[in-house]
């Protein structure tokens, strides 16, 4: 089983309307296969990559809409719930044992972007992330960064690096003894439309970003920022079938561009 450190993401799941939908949609974009859904847990799916645990479906709510989910890892659920609440956050799901797999907890941030987390017991989260098909990187969209940075930093004891400020107000947050960043914080701007709420942006790692985006668009998805080129390689802003928005970062297209 994989370990995961204490405020590591370690697992992505998208709460849907349509199970059924979700892995047309996501099977034939990101090669994923799926196992059966438990009843006793929702009809909680997991799907696979190359027969690894990559992600998970689950059926939408209460009428919510679609949205992908990042939880991070931790030791305790409940000490991290009082941390939350003390840091300004609010918890929507209290500590819950899911059977032997682990306990989940659910919160929101002071800017109001739902997270969650989670203790592991036979289950610790990611079997497989970095290459295509599976998770590759979260980022946490809010329009209240001056609440939200010190939430993050003091719940999970990330250390943050100003990347970029001005209409573009971009943190990337590190952990200690780790030299590569676990996440990014994004300063929605105007840029954005003024109805996307606060929330968890999910990356996905794939092979080419450009006949992904082509494919989101055939499986009935759309595409809300068209593939570029950055340092960290070439990104695409979607949403699936259904409207739950994510990310997709391939290779960079003109090793040039990307490196100006």
């Amino acid at each position: 089983m994989t370990a995961f450190a204490a405020g590591s993401p370690c697992w992505v799941d998208v709460s849907v309307p349509d199970l059924d939908a979700a892995r047309r949609f996501y099977g034939a974009l990101l090669g994923w296969t799926f196992e059966p859904g438990d009843e006793r847990f929702g009809f909680y799916t997991p799907a696979l990559k190359d027969g690894k645990n990559a992600a998970a479906l689950a059926p939408a709510q209460d009428g919510a809409p679609a949205a992908w989910n990042l939880y991070f890892a931790t030791p305790d659920a409940q000490d991290l719930a009082g941390r939350i609440e003390e840091a300004g956050g609010k918890i929507v799901v209290e500590p819950t044992a899911i059977g032997d797999a682990g306990t989940l907890l659910v919160a929101t941030d002071p800017g109001g972007a739902h997270f969650g987390a989670w203790q592991p017991g036979t289950r610790a989260g990611f079997d497989v992330q970095g290459v295509p098909g599976s998770f590759f990187w979260p980022e946490i969209y809010t329009r209240d960064k001056d609440a939200v940075d010190p939430f993050y930093e003091s719940v999970f004891g990330f250390t943050g690096q100003q990347i970029s400020e001005g209409p573009f107000d971009f943190k990337l947050w590190f952990q200690e003894g780790n030299p590569q960043p676990v996440a990014g914080r994004l300063q929605m701007g105007e840029f954005i439309p003024a109805e996307v709420p606060a929330h968890a942006l999910v990356y996905f790692s794939v092979a080419d970003t450009d006949e992904t985006v082509a494919k989101v668009l055939e499986l009935g998805g759309s595409v809300s920022r068209e593939p570029s080129d950055s340092p960290f390689g070439r990104s695409a802003l979607v949403a699936d079938d259904q409207g739950a928005r994510f990310a997709v970062m391939g290779p960079v297209k003109d090793a040039g561009a990307a490196a100006s």
